[in-house]
């Protein structure tokens, strides 16, 4: 992409000024998830002020949620006129966009292109929290659809290009790519059915699944140690403009036999197992596949070369370049052109496939040492190309499950908190699941964790923390898979200490452990949580079983919490970038509840003897943490920390009391807190405490859970407003000023999980998706 550095107001004289307004509904969000499966497929479409273009697909590159530009390009040529409907390449005009809209998976953008034909671009990443082969797919679809406007038959050829700079963060990395078809002569047959019993295929899937092609490819390069990450320099693009190409009256394209599943191939020359580069992965593979049909033509080349040949000529020459080189280097595309013909009134549709595939998916450090992990998907599907194939054609039936998805989300949602709270929802909805990753096989199943943004460490145990209600909410199985690793490390020896491990790896997707115990420090903080996620889990699935394999540790954590929960020393809690405190009354309160829900614990696996002990504990320290945290002032609240009665936080740990219904804390408690955040909000919710302005939307919808009525609804409210008002540009950030919404100085957040977190009245409510 040659021309990343033009302004807006460049662009806009270079292609002409946007015509017309888009809707929003059910706002404008402050960056639209275009593809988001994985931490390494995840490309958004800026939109807030800060940097974005308003909410509009063309115009603006999409980029990758760290920041950097995935470039992906969409053209489309109606009676030899070409426009712009994805990316901003320069020349052709923009299409005008006329709405947009978002479920929980689905970015559905509507464009009217000079009153002559409409275009439906859907951007679809499936959520299957119940079918776990379909969910450990990697990959995101694409669709779009194209009807005549003023009832008249229009000629209309289509084209799409993604561009090499997908495939790592070093853009001087040599990139490869390949171009083939799969046969539809050799179907395989189709996997048939999830882990445990769930998400079996059913016979209208395994008629879809027939059609899935066994074609075997290499496999990636492996390996078993960890590569040292590397940094990128900035790059300026000074590359003069060149004028556009202008259309000409369409010759005939090439031809070819029809059948099979057209697909580019696109990867890092040389792959570097395990390892990153701006946080992009630097091994795998890259498809962009489509229906093989007989109006297909296909190229890969230099982006303007490629460009121009379909804006010339309105087809590309199925042709490949041979000459691998840097990303950089003549920027590398991976184009497709589809001939519609004659459009009328009849929709069109055209389905496109993307996304990356990893054999192997982590390093992990378990219980026999470190392996390498494979991704679910191999345990299904023979290779990635049957991977691909039966994602591809499997279309129809993962809208409808989506549809359901999205339609209980949706019923869910308006149910427990109104409009305002499914605007909410559905927007975090992929990006929570995003930043996992299903691994391991049918036998052993693991989920693993990126904390996104912040230090990118695997299996963050207090990122886990506010992310799990979206997992208590549709399936807890998977909050188990998430919590079997932390075990699995922690039981064989491998990490030195008595309190509980922050996280499982410095980077992802590196769950290498802490051997010397030397991860970061937060042990009253993640002894809570992993006692408390624990028996949620537990409760959920209701298999006793689980707490009684990891008693030992769970035991041995409680001692550490009842040394110094009640009075905490000075240390930092999740919200570590606030800076170390000692007798924090909210980071006190989870410890409390962490012996209580351990109480529990011991009376469900049959140690009477110890639920009584901790029973009494817990009770006796509820009783004392009354006296220390509460500020009997006009009106009263709890504070930040002990003592400190000018003072003033999110109690949102409080949320956890009501989530395991262990009624340890007063309802005065819930009560006071829900009276008190009406006198200290801000314009976009309640400050997380009295040291900043800044709040976190996830610790405000944990606060909302167990609020009031009135008061739950001014938090979603003020959230819901936020989300349409920012002018924050990136995928939803669990960081921002109170005041102005904007990011809070120098921390912008991004993509993070915690954003599954604004679960937390849905799982609270017993509300549970069961659809596939």
């Amino acid at each position: 992409m040659k021309f990343y550095a033009l302004s807006a107001a460049l662009y806009a004289c270079l292609v002409g000024i946007r015509v017309g307004q888009s809707s929003f509904s059910p706002v404008r969000p402050p960056a639209i998830p275009l593809a988001v499966r994985s931490p390494y497929v995840s490309t958004w479409q800026t939109a807030g002020s800060d940097g974005g273009n308003g909410g509009y697909l063309a115009g603006e590159w999409p980029s990758f949620w760290a920041n950097q530009t995935t470039g992906w390009t969409g053209l489309i040529r109606v009676d030899n006129t070409v426009y712009t409907w994805m990316g901003a390449p320069v020349g052709p005009q923009l299409v005008n966009q006329t709405a947009f809209q978002y479920t929980s998976t689905k970015s559905i953008f509507t464009m009217n292109v000079a009153g002559l034909v409409q275009m439906n671009i859907t951007f679809f990443s499936p959520i299957t929290p119940s079918d776990f082969m379909r969910q450990s797919l990697t990959f995101s679809y694409m669709n779009v659809d194209v009807t005549s406007l003023d009832g008249v038959n229009h000629h209309v050829e289509l084209y799409t290009d993604m561009t090499a700079e997908w495939v790592s963060g070093d853009r001087s990395a040599i990139a490869q790519w390949d171009y083939n078809v799969t046969s539809g002569n050799t179907p395989a047959p189709p996997p048939t059915a999830a882990i445990g019993g769930q998400g079996v295929v059913n016979n209208a899937q395994a008629r879809l699944a027939e059609k899935v092609v066994a074609t075997t490819i290499h496999s990636i390069v492996s390996g078993t140690k960890p590569v040292a990450l590397s940094t990128t320099n900035t790059i300026t693009y000074t590359t003069p403009l060149a004028p556009a190409p202008s259309p000409k009256v369409r010759d005939t394209a090439p031809t070819h036999a029809p059948g099979g599943l057209a697909y580019h191939r696109f990867y890092r020359q040389t792959q570097l197992a395990f390892s990153e580069v701006a946080d992009q992965s630097e091994y795998g593979y890259w498809y962009y596949a489509t229906d093989n049909i007989a109006n297909l033509t296909h190229q890969s080349g230099a982006d303007v070369d490629v460009r121009a040949q379909f804006i010339t000529n309105g087809f590309l020459n199925n042709t490949e370049d041979t000459f691998y080189r840097a990303i950089q280097a003549n920027y590398p595309v991976f184009g497709f052109t589809v001939d519609l013909g004659a459009v009328n009134t009849t929709t069109i549709d055209t389905l496109f496939s993307l996304g990356l595939a990893q054999q192997e998916a982590i390093q992990f450090d378990g219980a026999t040492g470190n392996v390498s992990v494979p991704s679910l998907w191999t345990s299904f599907f023979a290779d990635d190309v049957a991977a691909l194939s039966f994602f591809h054609t499997d279309y129809a039936t993962a809208s409808g499950a989506d549809g359901s998805f999205d339609n209980q989300l949706a019923s869910d949602s308006l149910g427990a908190g109104g409009q305002s709270f499914l605007t909410i929802t559905s927007l975090a909805a992929r990006q929570a699941f995003g930043a996992t990753i299903l691994a391991g096989t049918s036998n052993k199943t693991y989920l693993f964790l990126k904390e996104i943004s912040s230090d990118g460490n695997v299996q963050t145990v207090d990122v886990i923390f506010p992310f799990h209600p979206v997992l208590s909410y549709t399936n807890a199985t998977l909050l188990k898979f998430l919590l079997d690793p932390l075990f699995e490390n922690q039981e064989s020896g491998q990490y030195p200490n008595k309190y509980s491990m922050h996280d499982l790896g410095t980077h992802y997707p590196n769950a290498t452990g802490h051997a010397l115990g030397n991860d970061e420090m937060q042990p009253l903080e993640e002894c809570g949580n992993m006692l408390i996620m624990t028996l949620a889990y537990s409760q959920k699935a209701n298999d006793t079983g689980y707490l009684t394999q990891h008693y030992g540790i769970l035991n041995q954590w409680t001692q550490y919490l009842i040394e110094d929960a009640l009075i905490p020393m000075n240390q930092i809690s999740t919200d570590d970038f606030a800076g170390p405190l000692a007798n924090q009354t909210n980071l006190a309160l989870k410890g409390i509840i962490g012996i209580g829900a351990m109480a529990v614990i011991a009376n469900e696996t049959g140690n009477t003897a110890d639920g009584l002990n901790y029973t009494n504990v817990a009770h006796s320290y509820i009783s004392q943490w009354q006296s220390f945290a509460v500020a009997n002032t006009t009106p009263p609240h709890t504070t930040l920390n002990y003592g400190n009665t000018t003072s003033h936080s999110l109690l949102y740990n409080l949320y956890a009391d009501a989530e395991l219904n262990l009624q340890l804390v007063p309802r005065s408690i819930y009560d006071m807190q829900s009276a008190f955040y009406p006198t200290v909000e801000q314009t976009y919710g309640v400050p997380l405490d009295t040291r900043h302005n800044y709040t976190e939307p996830e610790w405000e919808m944990f606060a909302a859970a167990v609020a009031s009525n009135t008061t739950q609804q001014m938090l979603i409210g003020d959230l819901a407003k936020w989300i349409g008002q920012t002018p924050t540009n990136r995928a939803f950030t669990d960081l921002f000023d109170a005041i102005t919404g904007d990011y809070p100085g120098d921390m912008s957040f991004t993509a993070r999980p915690v954003i599954g977190g604004v679960f937390a009245l849905l799982a609270l409510k017993g509300e549970k998706v069961n659809v596939a």
